[in-house]
């Protein structure tokens, strides 16, 4: 069984930084994508950043572009996302998630619980 599980979350003053760890078992992480997403309150969930663990490949949101940067510790299988200069607007729950390829949060399938965010002004 495919599981996920984030920590890292937390209360941050804007300007900060925050880790985020999503720590995956049951399956071979080197075979697959994890991507990190986010719902904030009252929007829909969205994606943030994702990582082909084979190919090294990564993306991200324009919004975080230049601030969060995602990685991989293949041998714990962990996904890390650096988080800095977070702004309020980054204030959510951030989820991951794993799938084959890195596309849209409706391709993933296992997802783990999330991990609050908050940045205040």
């Amino acid at each position: 069984e495919m599981q996920l599980v984030e920590s890292g979350g937390g209360l941050v003053q804007a300007g900060g930084s925050l880790r985020l760890s999503c720590a995956a078992s049951g399956f071979h992480f080197d075979d697959y994508a994890i991507g990190w997403f986010r719902q904030g309150p009252g929007k829909e969930r969205e994606g943030v950043s994702c990582i082909s663990s084979s190919s090294g490949n990564t993306y991200y949101t324009d919004s975080v572009k230049g601030r969060f940067t995602i990685s991989t510790d293949n041998a714990k299988n962990t996904v890390y996302l650096q988080m800095n200069s977070l702004k309020p607007e980054d204030t959510a729950v951030y989820y991951c998630a794993v799938n084959s390829y890195c596309s849209g949060p409706s391709d993933f399938g296992s997802w783990g619980q999330g991990t609050q965010v908050t940045v205040s002004s």
